[in-house]
């Protein structure tokens, strides 16, 4: 039987924040976990608490975030982004979210759904591979399951293979001007025994496939990776 929602259903999408304006309301454990996915992005972090942990202070004076250590003004938000509230004071976390809302502005605020314009996933990378998992707030133990699960399928190799497929998709590109062949082509890189050749390392049969599908320049690139994934 078809199940409905009982909430609102959320868009998922992937966001580019490099060098824009992010504010972090806390200064604790958790406002400290999510500046460093922040950061990780090259988003501009602006961290507004009277008190911080010892490591976001050590962010602060390395130059890596603005921090603005007084309690949260709406002022603050003016040019971001998007914000965080994580906070451990509920009056704090609403008021940082109506005023988001009041100026057009993405919020998530930490634990507390429906004070949220978007929530966080947990996510798992390997290399260019991001994988989200998202039970819309429902069962964050669940989402935890889930990413450990993941964790532990997902091969380090996958972010070699990503890396791989980029470089022969570009050259593909590159090569071949008809969409259908090059919509083929770009297909077939994905396919289960070409990954199965990464995997095991057997760089030969690799490379001879890459030059039949693109010639002697995708077997460069093969041939390349091949010796960095030796190397390391």
């Amino acid at each position: 039987m078809k199940q409905k929602n009982s909430c609102r259903s959320y868009y998922p999408l992937f966001v580019d924040l490099r060098n824009k304006k992010v504010v972090v309301v806390g200064g604790g454990s958790v406002a400290e976990r999510k500046t460093q996915g922040l950061l990780s992005a090259d988003a501009h972090v602006k961290l507004v608490s009277p008190e911080i942990t010892e490591a976001l202070g050590k962010m602060a004076s390395d130059g890596l975030i603005d921090h603005v250590a007084r309690a949260f003004v709406p002022e603050d938000l003016d040019k971001a982004w998007l914000v965080i509230a994580a906070t451990n004071d509920i009056e704090v976390q609403k008021l940082v979210y109506n005023e988001a809302l009041s100026q057009k502005i993405f919020c998530n605020v930490v634990d507390l759904p429906e004070f949220c314009s978007f929530i966080v996933p947990s996510v798992v990378r390997r290399g260019d591979l991001c994988l989200s998992i998202s039970t819309g707030g429902k069962s964050p133990a669940l989402t935890r399951h889930l990413r450990k699960e993941l964790e532990q399928n997902l091969g380090s190799f996958y972010g070699d293979y990503v890396s791989l497929l980029g470089q022969l998709r570009q050259l593909i590109i590159k090569s071949y001007s008809d969409p259908v062949t090059r919509k083929d082509l770009c297909q077939s890189l994905a396919d289960p025994e070409t990954m199965a050749w990464v995997r095991e390392g057997e760089w030969d049969r690799l490379e001879r496939w890459a030059v039949s599908l693109c010639g002697e320049e995708a077997g460069n690139i093969v041939s390349n990776f091949a010796k960095s994934s030796i190397e390391c």
